[in-house]
């Protein structure tokens, strides 16, 4: 519920900032600076969590995120937008904490399936990704911003919920030593891993931060452009846990690099027929397919990268967040451009690139 709850935050910014009427390149700037924020000081918040136990630092982003989201709904202009990065700090917290303790929870109580158990922590997440832009799109539409602060008072007894969960408060073990080898641990895998995390993550910032505008700009209502944003994140929150389910008694490699190719065909056929119904069918299996890679590659991370499991896991996401927002950054200005038909092309060939890299993830 916590990480339902966090990315139900996240998932209303690109809705809320093209309601507030920003362009295409700024949506995509203020996203690269809110993403980064969360994303690159993940490794710092799981390097102390390791040390300093999950509690307060899970529970925390939670609480962290609704005081700071509702300033944000409060406060007009730069000032506002500025409270709405500083909330992304509190994302930051708590992702790490929620990777580790998803990933103990699959080797202790479901036989160690662990990409399994990390894969429905995530699809959590993607729910939140998926209801977030829907549900934003339809207070913004009927009650404007005051509705807003409907969010931050739900979310407010699910962060005092994780805090007595969390209570214990047991560091996280470090990683352990007999899941992975020198062939793993090697420069030439984490350089592929990141490769593919990269071109993954960018083609996921490009549709679910821009579909937004793109249909907007077509005439179309918050409602519609909100929900259209959140099947996609629908989609990807079920096929995490495909990927999951299948990368556990599959390659993982094979898993990864066969829905990363099938992603490619409702991507380009999207570029193709504009504003269509198709698109509710189109968008959200392209979002199954790009998200169904997501817990396989963090749970490589925490496999291969020593110092523990909650540093690893900061890591991994704090790169797949922030190289995906920094492809955003381009992409923006070539949506401007060229329009976002073009974007949707060559988000095609970005999946297309990545399929044949992740067969070069041996386990």
């Amino acid at each position: 519920m916590s990480h339902f709850m966090v990315d139900t935050f996240n998932a209303s910014r690109p809705v809320l900032l093209t309601y507030l009427g920003l362009s295409e390149s700024q949506i995509a700037l203020f996203s690269t600076i809110y993403i980064w924020a969360s994303a690159l000081t993940q490794p710092f918040f799981g390097w102390i969590s390791d040390r300093a136990g999950p509690r307060w630092l899970g529970a925390g982003g939670v609480l962290w995120m609704t005081v700071f989201y509702s300033a944000a709904l409060l406060i007009p202009g730069n000032a506002g937008l500025a409270c709405l990065i500083i909330a992304a700090l509190g994302s930051s917290a708590f992702h790490p904490v929620g990777a580790v303790q998803a990933t103990l929870r699959g080797r202790d109580l479901l036989k160690g399936k662990e990409t399994t158990s990390a894969s429905l922590f995530f699809m959590a997440g993607q729910l939140g990704h998926f209801i977030g832009p829907i549900i934003t799109g339809f207070i913004l539409y009927s009650y404007k911003i005051p509705g807003m602060f409907i969010l931050p008072i739900v979310s407010i007894p699910i962060g005092f919920s994780l805090m007595y969960q969390l209570r214990a408060n047991h560091p996280h073990p470090q990683a352990a030593p007999n899941l992975s080898n020198k062939a793993q641990a090697g420069a030439a895998f984490i350089i592929v891993l990141m490769l593919v995390a990269t071109l993954q993550s960018w083609a996921q910032a490009n549709m679910v931060n821009l579909i937004p505008k793109y249909l907007k700009d077509m005439g179309l209502d918050a409602t519609t452009y909100g929900s259209m944003a959140g099947f996609f994140m629908g989609g990807s929150a079920l096929g995490n846990v495909f990927g999951g389910y299948f990368g556990d008694r599959y390659p993982k490699r094979y898993v990864a690099s066969g829905v990363l190719f099938l992603a490619a065909f409702p991507i380009y056929i999207a570029s193709l027929i504009g504003w269509s119904w198709w698109l509710y069918l189109l968008v959200p299996l392209a979002g199954a397919l790009t998200g169904a890679v997501h817990s396989i590659m963090v749970i490589f991370a925490q496999r291969v990268i020593p110092g523990g499991m909650a540093l690893a896991s900061g890591l991994a996401l704090g790169f797949i967040f922030s190289s995906g927002a920094l492809g955003l950054l381009f992409t923006g200005h070539i949506a401007e451009a060229y329009g976002f038909p073009f974007v949707l092309g060559m988000t095609t060939v970005m999946v297309l690139a990545a399929a044949p890299l992740a067969l070069m993830l041996r386990e």
